[in-house]
């Protein structure tokens, strides 16, 4: 958790407190374990994501400009638009997007999000890794830069010990 957002979970717990629940592990079937949520309903029951969706995220999203108003189905109820990359799940996106564009390497990334597999991080995310290209050519560049110094110190050393004076050239190891 970044330091700004652990400064403003603070302050939301120092002013509405968390509600303790007790459900399953990892697994249905597992050891219950008992855990404070910090965001949940007025009536104190937890958030549903899709419900939150719904209720908050969509009206909100709506308010901004970002999708157009709901519609009313045949049925009479509320119908958002189904794009998928408005809905609260894309906060989950956005997140991946920016720790990748500052450098968060997929490994990590993978860890942060709860994958198993870095692979499958890999291939959700990688359009969204920055390209190397430019990195790519400066560490040759840089490479390059130190191996010519080092061959400009091994002429200096030729010419101060004298035409017969073999040292050896530079091999791949200096690459």
């Amino acid at each position: 958790m970044s330091p700004r957002l652990a400064e403003l979970a603070k302050e939301h717990i120092k002013t509405f407190g968390t509600t303790n629940i007790t459900m399953p592990g990892e697994r249905v079937d597992g050891e219950p374990r008992t855990h404070g949520l910090l965001c949940r309903w007025r009536d104190g029951k937890a958030l549903r994501a899709d419900l939150y969706n719904f209720i908050v995220w969509k009206p909100a999203i709506v308010a901004a400009g970002v999708i157009p108003p709901p519609t009313k189905d045949e049925r009479g109820r509320t119908r958002y638009p189904s794009d998928t990359t408005a809905g609260i799940h894309a906060l989950r996106h956005y997140f991946a997007s920016i720790t990748l564009a500052d450098g968060v390497n997929i490994k990590e990334l993978s860890e942060y999000l709860g994958h198993s597999d870095p692979g499958f991080t890999l291939r959700m995310y990688t359009h969204m890794l920055p390209s190397s290209h430019d990195r790519a050519r400066l560490a040759v560049d840089r490479r390059l830069e130190r191996l010519g110094l080092r061959l400009t110190e091994q002429r200096r050393s030729r010419a101060a010990n004298g035409p017969g004076y073999d040292e050896p050239e530079p091999g791949p190891g200096l690459l």
